[in-house]
């Protein structure tokens, strides 16, 4: 059925997010804006507070949060 559809993907959608969060700057991480901004691009058509959400399961912190002061 389509649940299933998207369930696969949310999944990939999540690998996707949390894939561009392990690779960003740290100095400036990536908002959920910016997130959906970069996916948009790639055609994924998602609002910021889905990427909010998945964020949260995939446990994690905001953009402010992560932030790192060198």
């Amino acid at each position: 059925g389509t649940s299933q559809c998207d369930s696969v993907a949310s999944g990939s959608v999540k690998l996707k997010i949390k894939d561009m969060i392990d690779k960003e700057d740290l100095k400036d991480p990536l908002s959920d804006q910016k997130i959906v901004e970069i996916l948009k691009k790639e055609g994924i058509e998602i609002a910021r507070r889905t990427v909010a959400k998945y964020r949260d399961v995939l446990g994690i912190l905001p953009s402010s949060r992560r932030k790192k002061f060198f």
